[in-house]
């Protein structure tokens, strides 16, 4: 069968790009309402307009917005508030001076400005800056404004992994995992076209071998009757014909019923319009033919586990575990936070000289320390770490149950390609023998030296040959296209590249 390089793509972006569906009234070639198909046309048109595939090629878009999202951790945070506050004094008597205060009233302003977030450390920062205003009826306006920085580093429980940070390393594992999932389908979808192919091309084989069946019985029907209408055969002859005959036709119409299942098949894979092809007959335009194969089992085997998509999985699935356990394993340890602070400070009745002296750093102010917080019990922290080391040993023995599976699914592949490739031959030669024995069974019919039972028998067993021969040639196509789906090559073999954007 010959190929042609095709690229299936999967954007990342809100569209993706297909290619314009076919259609008879496009292809000089085809009759009206016949479509001539080949394989390579079968798999890139799957490749472009299959509907599951489809679906498959936004799961990567959505976790890269996952992705992208779980970044919102080192995103800073703007904040900005103001507050006016009223208070009104209604004064008292002061007996140590024998005075009665006035009353007053007073008006304080705050504003307050900050920006807070963390960095890749685990370490959380928080800019701000304050403004007091207040004044009142027995004074003029006083102004406080302070600026300052604190940061809170962590030296054990949140240092070298947290929460969101872990969150973000598993989104990354994921946006892997979705992508080989794609890969996956797309050679699912391959090897479902080229099989879906091989079948279409073994029932349009079929309806041949089926008409052949069919004609030959109306023959003998024929010849028989003739007999019988001169006195050389009995009736009872004619009638085993007519009703070969008729068994015949039984299996044409069964054999074109599949045909048009085939045909569903095969549009089903490679159309996301049905009802643009409903009423087209597809015609394929290859032929079952038989390249040998030379079969490495330790070569399969080798690429079975480099390149199959959802060996590769897992893999990714044990490394989002021990990210998990990492983050465990950190949430044991007590927290011991450094901290830190420096700001300046100002005070005066007017704003500009109240900024200055924090330009001039008159009132300064700094701290620094550390904060130990021990839980007298880490219940919930060991558990988790617990149940996760388990979580972990299943995750190793699922990855070593799929090698193992992959081992004997090539193993099984390759007997069973070679297994079909032997039938051919034999098929073949079984076919040739039955062409033969019919031939010979004819002439002693003509001879007087056989009967109509021993001719039906052989019409039987050739038509039984022409379909067994071309059933082998199907599968052994098909055990082929098998074996490169379980061993990883399907999307090399056949020139299909995967990019995603």
């Amino acid at each position: 069968m010959r190929f042609i390089e095709f690229t299936a793509l999967a954007f990342l972006g809100l569209t993706f790009g297909l290619r314009a569906q076919p259609s008879p009234s496009n292809n000089p070639a085809a009759s009206p309402g016949v479509y001539p198909l080949s394989l390579e046309e079968t798999i890139r048109f799957a490749v472009d307009h299959n509907l599951s595939l489809q679906i498959e090629r936004y799961n990567p878009q959505i976790a890269s917005f996952n992705l992208a999202g779980s970044y919102s951790y080192y995103d800073p945070a703007f904040n900005l508030e103001g507050h006016q506050n009223f208070k009104s004094d209604p004064g008292g008597f002061d007996p140590t001076i024998n005075q009665r205060s006035l009353p007053r009233n007073t008006w304080v302003e705050n504003f307050a400005s900050g920006i807070t977030g963390k960095t890749p450390t685990g370490m959380r920062y928080d800019l701000n800056s304050t403004l007091t205003r207040s004044s009142g009826s027995d004074a003029g306006f006083q102004y406080r404004p302070e600026t300052a920085v604190r940061v809170t580093q962590p030296l054990l429980k949140d240092f070298w992994t947290d929460q969101s940070r872990t969150q973000i390393k598993i989104n990354k594992r994921q946006l892997k995992i979705s992508e080989l999932a794609l890969e996956l389908q797309l050679m699912d979808t391959v090897l479902k076209a080229q099989q879906a192919y091989y079948d279409l091309i073994f029932a349009t084989e079929n309806i041949k071998v089926m008409e052949k069946a069919l004609e030959l019985a109306q023959r003998s029907a024929a010849e028989n009757k003739r007999r019988v209408e001169v006195g050389t055969l009995a009736p009872l002859d004619e009638k085993e014909t007519e009703s070969q005959a008729a068994a015949a036709q039984a299996n044409l119409i069964l054999a074109r019923s599949r045909l048009a299942t085939a045909e569903n098949v095969v549009k089903s894979l490679f159309t996301d319009d049905y009802t643009k092809w409903h009423n087209i007959r597809l015609e394929p335009s290859e032929k079952l033919i038989a390249i040998p194969e030379i079969f490495n089992l330790q070569e399969s085997w080798n690429n079975g586990i480099a390149r199959r998509p959802d060996y590769n999985q897992l893999k990714e699935e044990l490394e989002k575990q021990n990210l998990i356990l990492k983050f465990d394993h950190n949430q044991l340890f007590p927290s011991l936070d450094l901290v830190g602070s420096f700001g300046r400070a100002g005070l005066d009745r007017t704003l500009g000289d109240s900024l200055e002296n924090i330009r001039e750093g008159d009132f300064p102010r700094w701290g620094g320390g550390a904060v130990l917080k021990v839980p007298f019990s880490r219940t919930l922290e060991r558990n988790n770490y617990a149940r996760t080391k388990v979580e972990k040993k299943q995750a190793i023995l699922r990855l070593k149950q799929k090698e193992q599976e992959i081992l004997v699914q090539i193993d099984d592949s390759v007997a069973q390609a070679r297994s079909n490739f032997d039938r051919i031959d034999a098929t073949r030669q079984a076919r040739e023998f039955a062409e033969a024995a019919l031939v010979a069974g004819q002439k002693k019919l003509e001879n007087g030296r056989s009967t109509t039972f021993e001719i039906l028998g052989l019409q039987d067993r050739l038509t039984k040959a022409r379909f067994a021969e071309i059933q082998a040639l199907a599968d052994y196509n098909k055990s082929i296209a098998e074996l490169y789906r379980q061993e990883g090559t399907t999307l090399e073999r056949n020139r299909v590249n995967l990019i995603i954007k």
